[in-house]
């Protein structure tokens, strides 16, 4: 790939939500399903956005311009700790727990609807440092599995 050094960190929420464009709901355990998603979520599906990831670490950028928010209010099915998420390249795989295998499809996305949090804060981490992947090996993922980079 790059050569870069693969990275490791934790799984701090896994958030669920019915329908699109509502903050998730951190549900702390969910099942993964091979390209398709998060089961039951309203973003799951078979294109290449299956699963949204976002670091604490930008969740915490929100909260030191005063912002009470927390994992799943930017609309993230995972929060991660301790990975550089913005800047791993396309096609990187990622590892959860023993079982899940995820490919890096794309970072950021285009913000075509300003959300609440926009409004609120002046600003969203969202567009610029989530990202998107797909299932390539399903299975149960929850809060404090090891998350790395393969």
């Amino acid at each position: 790939m790059t050569g870069r050094k693969n990275q490791s960190g934790k799984v701090v929420a896994v958030c669920w939500s019915k329908k699109k464009g509502e903050r998730k709901t951190n549900i702390a355990e969910a099942q993964l399903l091979e390209n398709h998603g998060l089961e039951n979520d309203a973003h799951a599906g078979n294109g290449h956005r299956q699963i949204s990831l976002l670091a604490i670490e930008s969740i915490d950028k929100m909260r030191e311009k005063g912002l009470d928010v927390n994992p799943g209010d930017f609309a993230e099915n995972i929060t991660t700790e301790g990975i550089d998420l913005v800047h791993l390249p396309l096609g990187t795989q990622i590892r959860i727990g023993s079982d899940v295998e995820l490919e890096v499809t794309q970072i950021g996305k285009e913000c075509h609807d300003r959300c609440a949090i926009y409004y609120q804060a002046g600003d969203c981490v969202m567009p610029r440092e989530g990202i998107f992947v797909r299932v390539l090996k399903g299975g149960r993922v929850k809060i404090g599995n090891e998350i790395s980079t393969l």
